[in-house]
Parts: C-alpha cells; sequence; structure tokens
C-alpha cells in the first residue's frame, strides 16, 4: 500500500491549488464571466467553466458546510448572508470562515482552509460527505 501526503491547498482531482480555483470563484462571485476569469488566471476558458458550474451545483451546500465551521468555531459570530445569489452566499460563507479562523488561530490562507475543512472536495463531483466540525 502506498501512502501520499499531498499539500493541504491541493483540491481532489485538479490540477490548480485551492488559491486559483478560489480567485476563480471570487471573480465570479464580483460578477465576471468565466472567459475573463480564464483569461486574468491564465487558464483554459473550459476548466474555469467546469470549476464555476460544480461550485455553482454544490452553492447551497457550501454555504451550509462553511457556515457551521464558523459557528463551531465561534459560537457567538453571528452573520446574516444577503440570499440573493446563491453563488456570492457560498463563496461570503468560505471569506467568513477565514475571518473566524484568523480570529482564534492566527493567519491562515482562507483557501487552504477551504480545503481543508472540505477534505480537498470543495469541487468534488461525488456524493461524498465533507468533515462537519464537532
Amino acid at each position: 500500500m502506498t501512502h501520499v501526503l499531498v499539500p493541504e491547498d491541493t483540491l481532489v482531482r485538479r490540477r490548480d491549488g485551492a488559491q486559483v480555483v478560489g480567485a476563480a470563484l471570487i471573480a465570479k462571485a464580483k460578477g465576471a464571466g468565466h472567459r475573463r476569469v480564464a483569461l486574468g488566471l491564465g487558464r483554459p476558458a473550459s476548466t474555469v467553466r467546469g470549476w464555476l458550474r460544480r461550485f455553482a451545483a454544490m452553492a447551497e451546500q457550501l454555504r451550509q458546510h462553511f457556515t457551521r465551521w464558523a459557528h463551531a468555531l465561534e459560537p457567538t459570530f453571528d452573520h446574516r448572508f444577503a440570499g440573493q445569489d446563491p453563488f456570492g452566499d457560498a463563496v461570503e460563507a468560505i471569506g467568513v470562515l477565514g475571518i473566524v479562523a484568523v480570529r482564534r488561530f492566527g493567519p491562515r490562507p482562507v483557501w487552504s482552509l477551504a480545503s481543508v475543512v472540505t477534505g480537498g472536495g470543495l469541487l468534488a463531483n461525488t456524493s461524498s460527505l465533507w468533515a462537519t466540525p464537532l
């Protein structure tokens, strides 16, 4: 049996790291289209389109998951989402967890944290469950 250790900012079945994918997600949440995002990141448009579609398909699940983690780390932290755009709310939830984690543990790249709390499955296309906070 072989064991492989991978960096915590690696996403399952993705060549690009969580920071690159995260930049694409933020740009989309701000209104950019997949072609412009791809051009800015130097990635194929089809690759970026796939990331954005997968994230959009799971947006509500992701928002809930990251909100649960934020609440687990800081139960008194109360954040209300605008609720107008599931994609944007999910990206915002990742940022909220980043804020809470920095307050508790100190500086850490938010997209690395996003990869950790999803077990690398931020854009996973399987039905596997992410680890939930205790």
